[in-house]
């Protein structure tokens, strides 16, 4: 089990990110494609990926990839995978799935026949008729048909990553964890600097960037699927929990501020700043826009700027861009970052971005407009540089 092939999903646009998070972590034989990163690992890298990984949706395992153009291709393909080397008898296998530029276009028939084959293989070995699917553990199983090529996975995550434990109520419209977190490393902002969010929400973006600076695994709080499989050892996942605690780094001075003008935001986002544990390190404040003034110089503004159904007016979204644009000339060592579905952000905000990147939150299509300010100096006799 030391070669299998791990997938970590990754949202459009964030792949790079992914993969570059992947390498941090040792992992150097990967290959990237449109939304996943397909890498080299045992049953440990289960573990570390799953409790590692800040921007991937989930982790998966490829059991097979084969062509797929009838039912039956689809079926012996299917049934050639050892899956009782997997699922125990009395495991839940629920079989999810998608198809597209296939021959089998029908989802519900493909998760069908996958099952049939599935459960035929383990019938041959367990030497049973009947599954009964009650014992609690899950094994989810999804088929993905592209051009006629079926790959079969299977879920380790559960639940996906972005639910890091910290948050029980949301706003109307909430910000992912792992779409905040991605703002956050795409934004190179470091813990020596200050990081401001002045349109906080739920407090996500700066929740992420105090589990970057100290270097908490974002996992630590929660459960995964595969805890619970017979295959992989408890001790597994003992050791990959003891080296993330172990590399916590909570005497990492922060600088981390974000307000909002909504009190009930507020609320929200100072419940799950105490949760997450950095009631001391995260400053929060009820505040407009237009009084925007962080403490410090060479810092990140990294917000996720209200627009349309997030205040209920797009003239009052507007109003909020444009201040922010007005009052960030007052802070001009600082570096900006923007995540919005506004497509004139620029004209209202009154700068042409230095980067643009094109980013999905869910399903929602954004632009991550970054503004490079300078970075600090190294020593006083330097001059500082764009960045």
């Amino acid at each position: 089990m030391d070669k299998l092939q791990l997938i970590a999903t990754a949202p459009m646009g964030l792949e790079a990110v992914v993969a570059r998070e992947l390498l941090e972590l040792g992992y150097t034989d990967q290959k990237v494609e449109n939304g996943r990163v397909i890498f080299t690992g045992g049953l440990a890298d289960i573990c570390r990926a799953n409790l590692w990984l800040r921007t991937s949706d989930r982790v998966l395992i490829k059991m097979a990839e084969f062509p797929a153009r009838t039912f039956e291709e689809l079926f012996e393909g299917t049934k050639a995978v050892n899956w009782p080397d997997w699922i125990p008898e009395d495991a839940e296998f629920p079989v999810e799935g998608r198809s597209h530029k296939s021959q089998l276009t029908s989802v519900p028939a493909c998760q069908s026949i996958v099952k049939k084959a599935i459960v035929e293989k383990m019938k041959s070995v367990y030497g049973t008729e009947w599954f009964h699917e009650d014992n609690g553990q899950r094994y989810v199983i999804e088929v993905w048909l592209l051009n006629d090529i079926a790959m079969l996975t299977l879920d380790t995550t559960g639940p996906g990553l972005h639910k890091r434990g910290y948050r029980k109520l949301v706003t109307e419209a909430p910000l992912k964890e792992t779409m905040a977190a991605a703002m956050v490393l795409l934004s190179r902002w470091r813990p020596e600097r200050p990081l401001y969010d002045p349109f906080c929400g739920s407090g996500t973006i700066p929740i992420e960037a105090a589990m970057i600076g100290w270097n908490i695994a974002p996992g630590l709080r929660r459960t995964f699927n595969s805890e619970g499989w017979s295959i992989i050892p408890e001790e597994l996942w003992e050791h990959a929990r003891e080296e993330a605690f172990d590399s916590v780094k909570d005497n990492v001075p922060l600088h981390i501020t974000g307000s909002d003008i909504d009190p009930r935001a507020l609320e929200i986002a100072e419940a799950a700043v105490k949760k997450a544990g950095f009631a001391k390190e995260i400053k929060l404040q009820q505040m407009a826009v237009s009084r925007l003034k962080p403490e410090g110089d060479y810092g990140c503004i990294v917000t996720n700027p209200p627009y349309g159904a997030r205040l209920g007016d797009e003239d009052e979204a507007e109003k909020a861009i444009r201040q922010l644009g007005l009052s960030s000339l007052y802070i001009p060592t600082w570096s900006m970052f923007a995540l919005t579905q506004s497509r004139t952000f620029e004209d209202t905000i009154g700068r042409k971005a230095d980067k643009k990147r094109k980013l999905f939150n869910g399903r929602i299509e954004c632009t991550y407009y970054q503004y490079f300010g300078p970075l600090p100096p190294r020593n006083k006799t330097d001059s500082p540089s764009k960045s």
